[in-house]
């Protein structure tokens, strides 16, 4: 389950990313070195109020999510009664060199070690919808929930959505991902 996300994630990031080309002229000395990769806010801040249990899924999520941003950060809500045993909710603000994005990321603890997430990209796409689903969900099956909101699924990952909301110009672009009892692997 777990390898799907990371494919379903490493195909937002492929789609979403927008190439560069350098110029044939370009002097290799002048070019600029890259910048080191941005801290993961979520990872940091769960540390840092003690969350333990759901961290390791946290952290995966949050890594795929930072996956070729120029920076990031975060708002983290805990039950501070019950760090460790309560359900952590986090938004991530997303900034790319195209533009940003927001993913919102909940884990709570199970009674066996495990933790049920639910993680949420948030995106616009400067097309109409009908062009995204034309481009990027070619064999997903959609189902039109109101006249201007559609979510697609596809049956080899009954976990993930993706749902598209028109918002002229554009398309209001949400991916998401839900799994029950997640455990890190050993």
């Amino acid at each position: 389950m777990m390898k799907r996300l990371i494919r379903f994630f490493q195909y937002l990031v492929l789609v979403l990313s927008v190439p560069l080309v350098a110029q044939a002229q370009a002097v290799f000395e002048n070019i600029p070195r890259p910048a080191a990769a941005p801290q993961n806010a979520l990872s940091v801040a769960s540390q840092n109020v003690g969350v333990k249990t759901c961290r390791p899924a946290l952290e995966r999520l949050s890594a795929l999510a930072v996956n070729g941003t120029r920076g990031n950060d975060v708002l983290l809500d805990w039950d501070r009664q019950r760090v460790d045993a309560g359900p952590v909710f986090s938004l991530i603000g997303l900034e790319y060199a195209n533009g940003g994005a927001a993913m919102s990321v909940t884990a709570v603890p199970g009674l066996n070690g495990g933790c049920s997430v639910s993680a949420e990209r948030i995106s616009s796409a400067p097309f109409s919808c009908q062009a995204v689903a034309q481009q990027e969900l070619k064999g997903m099956t959609a189902t039109r929930l109101l006249p201007t909101f559609t979510v697609f699924t596809d049956a080899k990952d009954p976990t993930a959505t993706v749902s598209l909301i028109d918002a002229p110009p554009g398309c209001l672009v949400i991916r998401r991902y839900v799994e029950f009892n997640w455990k890190a692997p050993r």
